[in-house]
């Protein structure tokens, strides 16, 4: 399986972006999948994930209350619509795919497929 992130940018405080995660393979549906971002210096840190099927999520603290996220298994395409977009939210942002049937998880280690990243800037 192949992910391809998409749709980072630079923007303002208080901006919105979705990024996208097109992954290769007719077997993509069957994953969890999840976004996490790495800011210079610091670890990579989760920011939401959601199940296969679409129906379950979880969300980091940072990102509650003003990230979505979602998917179109009939695109293979996983979205995270991020609002009110802050400085700190300035990271690197990877998708990433866990295609085991366990309980859904934030935990980096459980992913077995990685996206590039897509750069994300927000300017105060």
């Amino acid at each position: 399986v192949q992910l391809q992130a998409s749709g980072g940018g630079l923007v303002q405080a208080g901006d919105s972006l979705r990024l996208s995660c097109a992954a290769s393979g007719r077997t993509a549906v069957r994953f969890d999948m999840a976004w996490f971002r790495q800011a210079p210096g610091k670890e990579r840190e989760s920011v939401a994930v959601i199940t296969r099927s679409g129906g379950g999520w979880l969300y980091a603290d940072s990102a509650k209350g003003r990230f979505t996220i979602s998917r179109d298994n009939a695109k293979n395409t996983v979205y995270l619509q991020m609002n009110k977009l802050k400085p700190e939210d300035t990271a690197v942002y990877y998708c990433a795919g866990k295609s085991d049937s366990g309980w859904i998880s934030l935990d980096r280690t459980q992913y077995e497929y990685w996206g590039q990243g897509t750069q994300v800037t927000v300017s105060s």
